[in-house]
């Protein structure tokens, strides 16, 4: 026998209400596969070497920064950068920590950047394209020269 009284109806219907609030948080929390982060392309990583409080990376031909609109994930020991090529010879670099809750931002696709674990965007240039983050990624400056590029850490 049952130890559990039956919930009447409007008992029943309160606690089903609350267990789809609770499954459409989680969802909307911890990203989906049906979420645009699951179907963004991951970005290339490419190492980067740290001298002198900057990063330097070496864009050859080969390379997934080679081309104007292209983007990657640099890692250093100093940390890891998204860069996106903005032209010949320019670059925005940008912290890859999302500001939302801290994930690493790896998709990349048509100019914006994703985060996986809650669907954040930010353009090329680190601005919020789509939250729920608020907060632009910070960004670091540029050179680049003898097909080097220098992201300086001051």
């Amino acid at each position: 026998m049952d130890d559990h009284p039956k919930p009447n109806r409007r008992e029943f219907c309160a606690q089903a209400a609350s267990f789809i609030a609770i499954g459409a948080l989680f969802e909307s929390c911890g990203g989906s596969p049906t979420s645009p982060s699951g179907n963004v392309p991951q970005l290339s990583t490419v190492a980067g070497t740290v001298a002198n409080n900057a990063v330097n990376v070496a864009v050859d031909s080969g390379s997934p920064l080679a081309s104007n609109g292209s983007a990657a994930l640099v890692t250093s020991s100093a940390g890891s950068f998204l860069v996106a090529r903005t032209g010949d010879a320019s670059f925005n670099a940008m912290t890859s920590v999302c500001t939302h809750e801290a994930c690493t931002v790896s998709g990349y696709q048509s100019g914006t950047f994703t985060c996986p674990c809650h669907g954040s965007q930010f353009s090329s240039s680190g601005t919020v394209v789509r939250g729920p983050a608020t907060v632009a990624l910070r960004k670091f400056n540029t050179a680049f020269a003898n097909n080097v590029l220098t992201i300086s850490l001051t």
